[in-house]
């Protein structure tokens, strides 16, 4: 999952936790790389508790849950209704995946 801002492709880490940072935006789990944590009010546009205004929300099956208080809530909008965001990037690196692999399926004969 890309970052939801740049488009950046998270990368695990050496060691230790990733840098990278999930949120909830329009009811969708999103990632937020460690570059646009450092210059952008990224906080300011993510989803929030509604029990205690904090930022730090998980979205899966349908639900919504904060890690700080443990508030759960159904998304009001999910994924499969709305349709996920799309990429070009993500999209031309998807085609170029598949082209590789039937390729070399399709050489083989």
């Amino acid at each position: 999952m890309p970052c939801y801002r740049c488009g950046a492709r998270q990368t695990d880490p050496a060691r230790g936790a990733s840098p990278w940072t999930r949120g909830v935006r329009h009811e969708s789990q999103v990632l937020v790389c460690p570059q646009c944590q450092r210059i952008h009010d990224w906080q300011a546009e993510l989803d929030r508790c509604e029990n205690c205004d904090e930022t730090a929300l998980v979205c899966r099956l349908g639900e919504v849950e904060c890690r700080r208080c443990g508030h759960v809530r159904a998304a009001r909008r999910t994924e499969a209704e709305s349709g996920p965001e799309e990429s070009p990037e993500l999209t031309q690196e998807v085609a170029a995946a598949l082209n590789r692999v039937l390729g070399r399926l399709t050489s083989r004969g």
